[in-house]
């Protein structure tokens, strides 16, 4: 919160700390009146302080009383940080409202689309290496790695106390069928693009894998923790079971019905820390407004996604907490480059013109979100280009362009759903009354929910996606807009594009490094088939009984897909 005018910044103050002056315990004395000083400002950021090392202060209250006092968003974040009493209690059963469930979902890794799907596999099966809350990279199965100075051969060493939940060892064998399932010709695995500089993956024989590769790769670790890549028990031939649904994650799943709900128990010989809770319920529901009731009524304990036109509303229940975090997931609105008319450069630019970016944040997402460029690097991942100047909307040049291409009044479709994000439908009316200013007829159609990744997404030519955010660039430029990608849903290829992409893998130079992901941004920004308009922040909610530790993944949803493992109830 910024407070622009002092005067209304005191009488905050003043509301607040009145409000909060006897829970606190200050003193009509130690206010001095009604003039708020210094002083005062530090002795109830004091006193809050020692509330929250109490348990006496929800973090929401917290965060709006310190800012109240005079402190800065990131200042009070630290301060809950290292003040919070933050004890995990094990016991309960965790229900999730759990939006983009489709009834398609199913167990094969390479096959993951929905966040249904990605949820539920950081519950019940485990990674090479995870986001750790603070956004660093931690280890999963493997508990190190290392790599050759040129950075060709990454060796995993593994937890030797992982097990599968039908008490199998978690082997180096394993790992490498689960890996090599997404490589070669015959594979299916949405991924397979990471994999194709891969040249062996070798079972060292000591609880160790090394992978090589014909060219350097300096963010291998970072691309293991992708969704696609949980680590299944190998067949006898090499290949992986996945369809049993076994898993090595901190929960065993004893119940999948895909589109309605799963069920889970503790894996109680989980080589992680956490999992605190007993049994963990994910139930589908698609429909915003009903997972919103089913937490205000207590019939879940948390939603993976709140809309955002409701948040404030929310906020005020004090039986509700808001998570709201900034992260590199992005909502995009891709192209069918080698189909008509998007095969043609003005076509494409003309309805990167036509869309109001700060509008559509501020009318549809509420200011929970980044703007973005038409190229997909967001400002939180590393190396982001803010040299590359910002597209606004135009709608006399992409007027000119639009008539330049000879487009006239020929409507054009774009597909949505409800479940994609908050307000995706809305932001997509919101964007064909912009593109009436350019004389672009933009028709939109709204979709069913279920089906929507097996029948819209990569099918029709042009539609809205959300992507979850990656660590690095390279993983999402590898993963979206890479020559032969299976996920290269605008079928963009650019040669320039791809000769830079292999060289900034290996390239260790930071500053060199920075540039080639400048390069690599303007041309799919001017020449891509993507309209990027934002990144949205993840916002979800849970029960103020729900806790975790203030620190939350932005990799996905719901502290990275691992609030089963990561939070816990407290009832006292």
């Amino acid at each position: 919160m910024e407070m622009r005018d002092a005067s209304a910044a005191a009488d905050i103050r003043r509301n607040v700390f009145s409000q909060w002056r006897t829970r606190l315990h200050v003193t009509p004395e130690e206010t001095q009146g009604e003039t708020m000083s210094k002083y005062t400002d530090q002795l109830m950021i004091d006193r809050l302080a020692a509330a929250a090392r109490e348990g006496k202060i929800s973090r929401r209250s917290f965060m709006n009383y310190s800012v109240a006092a005079g402190m800065t968003a990131s200042a009070a974040t630290g301060l809950w940080g290292t003040s919070a009493k933050a004890e995990p209690k094990r016991g309960g059963t965790f229900r999730i409202a759990q939006h983009d469930g489709n009834t398609s979902d199913q167990h094969d890794p390479g096959k993951y689309v929905s966040f249904a799907d990605i949820a539920l596999a950081h519950t019940f099966r485990s990674y090479l290496t995870q986001i750790n809350p603070d956004q660093s990279l931690g280890g999963d199965l493997a508990t190190e790695w290392s790599a050759s100075p040129d950075a060709r051969e990454w060796t995993f060493k593994l937890n030797p106390n992982a097990t599968f939940h039908s008490g199998a060892k978690v082997t180096a064998n394993d790992v490498v069928a689960t890996l090599n399932h997404h490589r070669g010709e015959d594979t299916t695995s949405a991924v397979a693009a990471f994999f194709t500089d891969v040249t062996d993956i070798v079972d060292n024989g000591d609880h160790s894998i090394t992978v090589k590769l014909g060219s350097p790769n300096a963010d291998l670790p970072w691309i293991m923790p992708d969704y696609h890549l949980a680590i299944c028990p190998a067949n006898a031939d090499g290949t992986v079971n996945w369809q049993s649904g076994d898993g090595s994650g901190p929960y065993r799943l004893v119940e999948f019905q895909p589109g309605v709900q799963s069920r889970l128990v503790r894996h109680d010989g989980w080589h992680g820390e956490g999992a605190y809770f007993d049994e963990v319920i994910f139930t589908i529901i698609n429909d915003p407004n009903a997972r919103q009731t089913a937490i205000v009524t207590g019939d879940v304990d948390a939603v993976s996604l709140l809309e955002n036109k409701t948040m404030a509303l929310m906020a005020r229940d004090p039986n509700i907490e808001i998570d709201n975090v900034s992260s590199a997931q992005a909502i995009t609105l891709a192209m069918h480059v080698d189909q008509a008319p998007f095969d043609n450069p003005d076509v494409r630019i003309a309805l990167k013109l036509a869309i109001n970016r700060e509008e559509i944040i501020d009318k549809i997402t509420f200011g929970a979100a980044t703007i973005g460029n038409d190229f997909h690097h967001a400002p939180t991942m590393p190396y982001f280009p803010s040299e590359i100047p910002q597209r606004e909307y135009d709608p006399d040049q992409a007027a000119a362009l639009w008539k330049k291409a000879g487009m006239g009044d020929t409507p054009i479709d774009i597909s949505t759903a409800d479940s994609i994000t908050t307000g995706a439908v809305d932001a997509m009316v919101l964007y064909s009354e912009h593109a009436k200013a350019a004389g672009i007829n933009l028709n939109v159609v709204r979709e069913p929910n279920d089906g929507y990744w097996s029948d819209v997404w990569l099918k029709k030519p042009f539609c809205m996606v959300t992507w979850g955010a990656r660590p690095t660039p390279d993983v999402m430029y590898s993963l979206t807009y890479k020559k032969g990608a299976p996920w290269n849903e605008t079928h963009w290829e650019n040669d320039r594009f791809n000769e830079v992409l292999v060289q900034a893998k290996g390239e260790l130079d930071d500053a060199k490094r920075a540039e080639m992901y400048a390069e690599m941004g303007m041309l799919l920004r001017d020449d891509g088939g993507t309209v990027l308009p934002y990144f949205p922040n993840f916002v979800f909610g849970r029960r103020s009984n729900v806790k975790h530790t203030g620190e939350l993944a932005a990799s996905w949803a719901m502290d990275g897909g691992r609030a089963a493992s990561r939070w816990w109830l407290d009832d006292a």
